[in-house]
């Protein structure tokens, strides 16, 4: 079956829709541009089926590769049979290929080794056959006897070492071991006695016990964190009824020979020695594989919905990245994000200088005609927000506040990038900017940072770097190609995520904007050096020009749909400069006597993509983020005393984990609505804007029960 079949049946696609993405791949097309622009050869696949294709398509690719060395090598030692042949070529997984190889994988000294040195394969196969000889041990073994094996006891047991590696080696055994393993065995874990965990992080998992199929991604992770520093005992319990019968299957031992007692004894040791260890750690690493895809799939999936909350155009914004002794840092963005103004303020604990700081703030306010101050959530950030309030209440009524994530903004402020952005400024108030910056638009700022820095997932740390890399840039291309991006103002690291282009071109493209100034046209890219034909296919529909020289660049249809779109137009005598409020009523009544299907049939176009270009006609560059529910604007603080249970409020949720949803409500801490508290089949995302009830406080550990309203208690 070819990969474009087996994918095909994976996906459940059609196998001309599974060989034609493949073939775009295949071409250097980036997956944004196969989504967008060529629909019509995937049938119209979305974003996440194409990144499921390609994923799917470089294990089958790397899988064909282990199989080519497996069958190489096999090969060179002249043991690789038809029906061995036939099954290595057949296996679909890597595991399945490695149980195959695993008899004639070149080992290291191990007791079977050794003993077939001394000569004892040909008793290890007196063991295996089981024949119902009347002939006596002593006198089977006699033959094997020499100076590297002198007695009875040496060659027996060099005999067993040798069938129990066999045993334990052999692909059946391991496969259906494993699978019982998986359905029926325990993961077990115990406190270190000698241990130390001051905190009791890992207090749920001092005695556990939980079935292997049903242990939840977060507990895995948290196990086996547990495990590497030391502060758990963690082992895979196998009932000896799974793995015997497995064995027992292949490797029987027959009553009616004298030899039965030693493959009983040579089971036990394959079983004990070599087939568990083995099993547990193809178990453990099976879970962890299991739970790093999830735990990565969790922070992608906040990922995307935090870079897709929508913009506060028009805003004024005062950014104060708080701190005790070090002060608070505050810096006045306009609502292009050009710096305007900064201070350092010390309203806290040791100066105390709370009047001096309204007074700063007060006057930066009036001078720079702020309309919204956004606070860093680290340290001291619910102190200046009480701050911020007083400035409300007694001086700056017009002004709202929220806080905002500060997660990468330090990381962003000590950048090469940030220094080239605002290289006049400290590091520590860079941080102020990046706090404005991101509330006006959360996109173009967060971009600049390394997305695993953005802080919304859980063991971030734990899980594989390179897959975790790998899934986040995924998404910071997929949500940047979505939005599109406005070419004469976008920084270099916005440009980087455009599909096609990358950091060097994108570094090529600023350069070129600067000695040039704001580009005219998108045909105007084929000037930047390194942007050639390829490059310029894949990222001109992404790229935004408004007030260019074609109306047309401003919006996602691509250059080379133009001629489409302006055919479109002239049917309804409308031109390119005609305003967009009136072309709809045009365009409708056009729909009205001519359907889609036959209008794209007469202009040569695929339907789909006539669609995208009536869309973009009507709503030309639309930012889809607009669809999201703005941000949360307070005017006065909250403190946990405050709180009482039966209270409702509104929040915004700040990271999706899998017991729940951590929901900002306006206090120090954020609440947890558990999601034994959501209905079936709710599904909340980072930024959402949801009503919740307060079911308990509990100040002293900084902890806040919540729930959806009208849910009972404790239900």
């Amino acid at each position: 079956m070819t990969h474009a079949q087996l994918i095909a049946n994976k996906l459940n696609i059609r196998l001309e829709q599974s060989a034609a993405t493949i073939e775009l791949l295949d071409s250097g097309n980036t997956l944004p541009f196969i989504a967008r622009y060529r629909k019509e050869a995937t049938g119209g696949l979305d974003e996440e089926q194409i990144r499921q294709l390609s994923e799917l398509l470089e294990k089958l690719r790397t899988l064909d590769e282990r199989r080519g060395t497996i069958l190489k090598t096999i090969g060179e030692q002249g043991k690789l049979t038809p029906e061995l042949q036939a099954q290595i070529l057949a296996a679909e997984s890597l595991t399945t290929l490695e149980d195959l190889y695993a008899p004639y994988k070149p080992k290291r000294h191990t007791r079977a080794s050794i003993a077939k040195e001394k000569g004892l394969q040909g008793l290890a196969d007196w063991i295996l056959q089981q024949p119902p000889t009347r002939t006596a041990l002593d006198q089977i073994a006699d033959p094997f006897l020499n100076d590297a094996v002198p007695t009875l006891e040496e060659a027996w047991g060099g005999a067993r070492d040798i069938v129990a590696e066999i045993i334990s080696d052999h692909a059946e055994v391991r496969r259906v071991t494993r699978e019982k393993a998986m359905q029926w065995g325990t993961l077990h874990c115990e406190k270190i006695d000698s241990a130390v965990d001051e905190r009791s992080i890992y207090a749920l998992y001092y005695v556990f016990e939980g079935a292997i199929d049903r242990v939840r991604p977060h507990q895995v992770l948290a196990i086996n964190r547990g495990e590497a520093e030391k502060v758990l005992r963690v082992k895979v319990l196998i009932p000896e009824r799974d793995w015997r019968s497995a064995i027992i299957a292949v490797f029987r031992p027959s009553r009616g020979s004298p030899l039965a007692e030693q493959l009983e004894l040579a089971i036990q040791d394959a079983a004990e020695r070599l087939l568990l260890p083995a099993i547990e750690r193809d178990v453990r690493r099976e879970l962890t594989e299991k739970a790093e895809r999830h735990a990565i799939s969790v922070f992608a999936a906040n990922l995307r919905a935090l870079l897709g909350q929508p913009p506060l155009a028009g805003q004024t914004v005062l950014g104060i990245d708080p701190g005790f002794r070090t002060g608070c840092k505050a810096a006045v963005v306009d609502p292009t994000g050009r710096l305007l103004d900064t201070a350092t303020i010390y309203p806290h604990e040791p100066q105390k200088e709370r009047e001096r700081a309204l007074k700063i703030l007060a006057t930066l306010v009036q001078k720079d005609s702020v309309t919204l101050i956004a606070i860093g959530n680290g340290t001291a950030s619910r102190e200046t927000e009480s701050l911020v309030a007083e400035l409300i209440r007694t001086s700056t009524p017009q002004v709202s506040y929220l806080i905002v994530s500060e997660a990468g903004a330090s990381v962003y402020s000590a950048s090469p990038l940030a220094r080239q952005e605002l290289p006049e400024l400290d590091v520590s108030v860079r941080g102020a900017v990046s706090i404005a910056r991101r509330t006006q638009d959360p996109l173009a700022e967060l971009v600049k940072i390394d997305p695993k820095s953005i802080g919304v997932g859980l063991y971030q740390h734990d899980v594989d770097q390179k897959q975790l890399s790998a899934s986040l840039t995924g998404v910071v291309e997929s949500v940047v190609n979505q939005v599109g991006v406005e070419v004469s103002t976008a920084s270099p690291a916005l440009l980087t995520y455009v599909a096609g282009i990358g950091p060097k071109v994108a570094e090529k493209v600023v350069e070129y904007r600067d000695q040039n100034g704001p580009f005219r046209s998108r045909k105007e890219l084929l000037k930047v050096s390194g942007l050639g034909p390829k490059a310029f296919e894949q990222a001109a529909g992404f790229l935004r020009i408004r007030d260019g020289d074609n109306p047309l660049d401003a919006s996602a249809i691509h250059p080379e749909s133009y001629a489409i779109a302006e055919a479109v137009l002239k049917k309804v005598g409308l031109r390119l400069q005609t305003p967009v409020s009136e072309r709809k009523a045009a365009l409708e009544a056009l729909l009205a006597i001519q359907p889609p299907e036959k209008l794209a049939t007469e202009l040569g176009a695929g339907l789909p993509t006539l669609l995208d270009i009536l869309e973009q006609l009507v709503r030309p560059g639309r930012d889809p983020r607009q669809d999201a529910a703005a941000p949360i604007l307070r005017t006065d603080v909250l403190s946990m005393d405050d709180l009482t249970a039966g209270m409702r409020l509104k929040g915004t949720v700040r990271n999706v984990v899998d017991f729940g949803a951590f929901v900002d409500i306006g206090v120090k801490q954020d609440g947890l609505l558990h999601r034994s508290q959501l209905p079936p089949g709710t599904r909340l995302q980072v930024g959402d804007v949801i009503e919740v009830e307060i079911q308990k406080v509990e100040s002293e550990r900084g902890r806040i029960a919540l729930g959806l309203p009208g849910k009972s208690h404790g239900s």
